[in-house]
């Protein structure tokens, strides 16, 4: 790609509600170490981006997340329905060679921070080889994995040799039983061990996941902001979200607001300086290592800022995690298309992305895959 076919994109900051505190005072955000703060003063401030992953709506997309499996050591049931899911055969998911290509081609064009999810990636064998190559592609300067955690322990140094920068852990409860009874299977104290190993390691970031679900884990919102106060790790409340078979309803699901205003009668939060194209809210907690965010796609979505795009195990890509419109880049690739040519298709699919996604009920109704064949 020549010169001229890159378009420059700078971030700024957004203020949704004026409350906002200033970052550390060598610029970091509460949630990176000094390291984490230099690489995002780096690359952030002014990213260039190809014309192909800039959308109709002049957002630049710098962030892939791909989805390796659609296997799961858990049966989370906001992720897997009751009844399970038919699994895409081994043969037409994604190899490690052309996870490695796809990589590169969209590293060309400005992608500089990818995501390998699942189902659960550690399934895979051969992970830590995908991230070997993932970090070594030119322009890549981010590279992480969202897991449960539960087989996670015994691996996390080989990742890290490879290449591995950040983690995102999925954690719904700090009680053993009703681990068990939430995901259908044991495991609760090895995701904690997973944790604490992964701090001493001294990765730039270890953020754990809080799907909140009225009835199950709300009960527990104070318990996981009180994990922050000895702990350097970013707890992470995420709005209970509709996907294909999850049975999601609005009163089970909530709010941002009312979590907040629970913590807040407990603890005082002072909102970090968030970049525009970041999808948390993020918080200081008075007295605390750890931080908290707050994940609001239901009642106040980030979608001005989105800068991420996703590639499902099987290949296909998917510009809006809510969207249901998929184009094959495996299928591509078999049938012998040129980097070029797969750039194209990308960059077409991007140009069709809607500004927002549809409200929380219209999602409700919305054909979509399950969230295990999407990639969390």
């Amino acid at each position: 790609m020549d010169d001229a076919s890159i378009a420059w994109t700078r971030a700024t900051t957004g203020d949704d509600d004026g409350r906002r505190a200033r970052t550390g005072d060598d610029g970091r955000r509460p949630w990176e170490t000094a390291d984490d703060g230099r690489r995002r003063a780096r690359v952030v401030d002014a990213r260039a981006i190809a014309p192909a992953l800039v959308d109709a709506h002049g957002r630049g997309h710098n962030y892939l997340r791909i989805s390796l499996t659609e296997r799961c050591n858990l049966r989370c049931a906001y992720c897997m329905p009751a009844e399970g899911v038919d699994l895409t055969p081994d043969g037409r998911l994604l190899t490690a060679s052309e996870v490695e290509r796809l990589v590169h081609i969209f590293a060309r064009a400005g992608v500089d921070k990818v995501r390998l999810t699942g189902g659960e990636p550690t399934v895979r064998r051969d992970l830590e080889d995908i991230v070997r190559r993932v970090s070594a592609a030119p322009g890549v300067r981010d590279v992480s994995v969202t897991t449960n955690g539960v087989a996670l322990e015994r691996r996390l140094e080989g990742l890290k040799a490879n290449g591995l920068t950040r983690l995102n852990l999925s954690l719904d409860t700090l009680v053993p039983a009703k681990f068990e009874f939430m995901t259908r299977r044991k495991g609760q104290e090895r995701v904690m061990r997973s944790i604490d190993r992964a701090v001493e390691l001294g990765f730039d970031s270890v953020k754990v996941n809080v799907v909140v679900m009225r009835g199950q884990n709300d009960d527990e919102i104070l318990d996981f902001v009180e994990l922050t106060k000895t702990k350097p790790i970013n707890v992470r409340f995420i709005e209970y979200m509709p996907f294909d078979g999850n049975k999601w309803s609005e009163r089970k699901m909530v709010s941002y607001a009312e979590m907040r205003a629970r913590i807040d009668e407990k603890y005082i939060l002072r909102r970090a300086d968030d970049p525009r194209q970041e999808v948390a809210k993020n918080f200081y907690v008075d007295g605390h290592v750890g931080t908290v965010s707050f994940i609001t796609s239901m009642t106040n979505h980030f979608c001005s800022g989105c800068n991420r795009l996703r590639i499902m195990a099987d290949g296909n890509l998917k510009v809006c995690l809510f969207g249901n419109a998929e184009v094959s880049l495996r299928d591509a690739m078999r049938e012998g298309a040129t980097d070029d040519e797969i750039l194209k298709i990308i960059g077409d699919a991007v140009q069709r992305k809607k500004a927002k996604h549809a409200g929380m009920h219209e999602l409700a109704d919305l054909d979509n895959r399950a969230m295990i064949k999407i990639g969390g």
